[in-house]
């Protein structure tokens, strides 16, 4: 479906004078008829009388044609089943009066920004609605970016761990015919779509750095996580979202991660994993400098001749020191008094 723009449309007032001024017309035609009719009855006054009830009656019609949008507004119209075009840009429009505005999605209510509906719409509004429908008002499409947050989801990542992830998405129509005909409602499909994309990226990535696992395909593991590669990770899900809303008429702008945690049901377990590796960095940190001052205080004692000590002695200092410098509480010094021998 190839998107057709009505550019020759825009002469709403042009038409809004001329039929008012043919309906007050009509009116006096209605009048001057009825008014004939009693002094004298002929041709002329019935045919008058005629035309002028059958204008009053049906000059309304003209009125339907009569289009506003507003800026970053489009609307598309049918003509008994065909398509027309598509209205775009802000102004006042005259169109066929016979033709119909489509716009599935229309009562689409998503978890996105201006389109959300959160209070009970009173019966006077409601009736507003239905009226605005029959003129095609609500049935306007927003060309506006807008953002979609769909609910969190629960995915298992490459290692199988299940985790919680929320995205939002960036998006916008620029084919409002693909948008309208080539899918039954466009923001379902676009929710849908959002999903399964980031199912398939999520999966092939751990949440945190993991040895072994290749995410970008080439066959060679790095480094790449769901934590730590948030940048690319949301422009793979970005990529695999336009590629699948592609013919829906819909330009995804960004993507971004707004929630990422460990499923509930694991996530005190990956705390204390991530606990005790922590816990083992800092003492593996914590032996390697007592091992360099260990070292560095035998070098200066040996190079200042302040003390000659023989392997066993140095065994024993290296011993104390390390215990010194490794314990998790302050040391208790103890006076040897008396010899090693």
């Amino acid at each position: 479906m190839q998107e057709k723009i009505l550019c020759n449309k825009k002469n709403g007032m042009f038409w809004l004078v001329l039929i008012s001024l043919a309906y007050l017309v009509g009116i006096g035609v209605f009048v001057y008829g009825a008014i004939l009719i009693e002094t004298r009855t002929d041709i002329l006054s019935i045919v008058a009388f005629v035309v002028g009830i059958i204008w009053i009656s049906i000059g309304w019609v003209p009125y339907v044609g009569l289009k506003i949008l507003k800026p970053q507004e489009a609307l598309v119209l049918t003509l008994f089943g065909k398509y027309v075009g598509t209205l775009k840009g802000d102004g006042f429009y005259m169109v066929n009066p016979f033709c119909v505005s489509v716009n599935p999605a229309s009562k689409t209510r998503l978890n996105q920004s201006g389109d959300v509906s959160g209070e009970r719409e009173n019966v006077a509004v409601e009736l507003l609605n239905k009226n605005l429908k029959y003129n095609g008002s609500v049935n306007k499409i927003s060309l506006k970016i807008m953002t979609l947050n769909n609910s969190r989801q629960k995915i298992n990542d490459c290692l199988g761990n299940p985790i919680e992830i929320g995205i939002a998405v960036m998006w916008k129509v620029v084919d409002t015919a693909k948008a309208v005909f080539n899918v039954d409602n466009y923001k379902e499909y676009l929710s849908l779509q959002c999903d399964a994309a980031l199912r398939n990226i999520v999966r092939i990535y751990p949440y945190d750095v993991a040895q072994g696992v290749d995410t970008t395909g080439d066959g060679v593991a790095d480094e790449g996580s769901l934590r730590g590669s948030s940048e690319v990770v949301a422009q793979r899900i970005k990529d695999e979202i336009q590629s699948r809303v592609q013919e829906a008429g819909i330009e995804i702008i960004e993507a971004r991660i707004t929630y990422l945690a460990y499923a509930p049901e694991i996530a005190a377990v990956m705390l204390q994993r991530q606990q005790a590796s922590a816990i083992i960095d800092a003492r593996k940190m914590i032996v390697d400098g007592a091992v360099g001052m260990v070292e560095m205080a035998l070098e200066k004692l040996s190079e200042k001749e302040i003390v000659n000590l023989d392997e066993e002695r140095k065994a024993a200092m290296v011993s104390n020191l390390l215990v010194v410098l490794c314990g998790n509480k302050d040391a208790q010094p103890i006076v040897n008094s008396g010899s090693l021998y």
